[in-house]
């Protein structure tokens, strides 16, 4: 065994020291949540993914290049650590989740975080940034802070972190045309007096000429924070415009019901619970474990999902997953898993879950295991589906592991911190 020669007359222990406590770092590092970004083109090997990290850091990396540097064929413990396109410092203290708000590269990346803020990036400036260390430069164009409780003597309560974020973005066509017409169909539909631009909603026959149309993305970005309520932002004015009370304890998640203005959270109360969003009153609590009869309970609703229909609701609360029929108000099946479920998302019929343990499982309706695939991670904390059907999850040690959709790893990197 060959002994390796060193020079130690430069020996400097500083620099040792911060080498081993950021490699350790590196591997206890966990990926909270990961977002393929919006793209017109169906290849998912041309496309963005963006994480979200216990350090705060918001990073984009490009699959293409991730797996030019071999990440699709680096397997056991020595992952390679991928080069982000782009890597923000977005919150102090842990970033828990990301969300696209609007559609391609207009859309906004937004972040929300333990110090309690929602953060928005321009999607388009962080595409554009010419390195990774770009994102230091690069400033959000929307920062909001969650509402301090007051107590007693006037005392502010510690601002509550956001453990998860949820949208609803809205398209509006907006109608260009001379004032005084513009006033006239105004006045017909009664929207009252319009300024440079007027917004007219429904199918309309326009019989006076339109000089242009534009399109523009209107909506909310609904918050679950450690506070037990939920919140509804104004993406116009930048404010709270509802809260939602009822919990009696954090709120781990949260999901948006656009088609019938409402939001589904999850709660370590052990409940979920169904809003109403015009009058941010709770008009069904589901409970998972109601009538049933067990010495062991696992108290907290980890993660919820809908899908596409907007009519099947996935409840994952400790080592289960119930499904539930929301327009009948009822559980329709149950599933056991073997560890703690920590996300759970919708394919088309069939259900996609992760957990403490490092597998991606694949359940039908009934809540039969479909299949089991063994993943990077050893704990898993997020699922991301890309429209083409490829899946990627993410967890403990910064792993981001992208899986084809046949089953195959196509591409597993170790993400980069500050």
């Amino acid at each position: 065994m060959g002994v390796v020669q060193m020079d130690c007359r430069n020996w400097d222990e500083d620099i040792y020291r911060d080498a081993i406590l950021h490699d350790r770092e590196s591997l206890s590092r966990t990926v909270f949540r990961t977002a393929f970004a919006p793209n017109p083109n169906p290849n998912p090997n041309s496309d963005h993914i963006v994480t979200a990290s216990s350090d705060g850091s918001i990073a984009s990396y490009s699959i293409s290049s991730c797996l030019k540097m071999g990440c699709g064929s680096a397997r056991g413990s020595n992952w390679v650590v991928a080069e982000p396109h782009c890597l923000i410092q977005g919150h102090d203290g842990p970033a828990y989740d990301v969300k696209f708000y609007g559609s391609g590269d207009d859309s906004l990346l937004l972040s929300c975080g333990d110090d309690g803020r929602i953060r928005g990036w321009k999607w388009r400036e962080i595409l554009e940034s010419e390195g990774p260390m770009q994102g230091y430069k690069l400033k959000p164009v929307l920062d909001l802070v969650n509402p301090q409780h007051k107590g007693p003597w006037g005392a502010l309560s510690p601002i509550p972190e956001n453990n998860a974020i949820a949208v609803d973005s809205q398209i509006l066509l907006i109608f260009v045309m001379s004032g005084d017409q513009t006033n006239q169909i105004l006045a017909a539909f009664g929207r009252g007096e319009p300024n440079e631009s007027s917004e007219i909603l429904g199918i309309l026959i326009l019989v006076y000429p339109v000089t242009s149309v534009l399109e523009v993305t209107s909506g909310s970005i609904y918050s679950a924070t450690g506070d037990s309520c939920a919140y509804c932002w104004d993406m116009e004015k930048c404010e709270v415009k509802m809260v939602f009370k009822g919990h009696t304890n954090y709120l781990h998640c949260i999901v948006s019901c656009n088609s019938s203005n409402q939001i589904i959270t999850g709660s370590e109360d052990g409940t979920a619970r169904i809003w109403d969003c015009k009058s941010g009153k709770c008009i069904q609590v589901i409970d998972p474990e109601k009538d049933k009869k067990s010495k062991v309970s696992f108290p907290c609703i980890s993660c919820i999902a809908l899908d596409s229909s907007e009519s099947w609701l996935a409840c994952g609360k400790g080592q289960s997953i119930s499904l539930w029929n929301l327009p009948a108000r009822e559980c329709v099946s149950k599933a056991t898993t073997h560890s703690s479920v920590q996300d759970v998302l919708f394919d088309k019929n069939q259900i996609l879950a992760v957990g403490a343990e490092p597998s991606l499982s694949r359940l039908n309706m009934n809540g039969d295991v479909l299949s089991l695939i063994q993943c990077a991670p050893q704990s898993v904390f997020s699922i991301s589906l890309h429209p083409s059907g490829v899946t990627a999850v993410s967890g403990y040690g910064g792993l981001v592991d992208i899986i084809s959709q046949f089953g195959s790893h196509s591409c597993t990197f170790r993400c980069k911190g500050f």
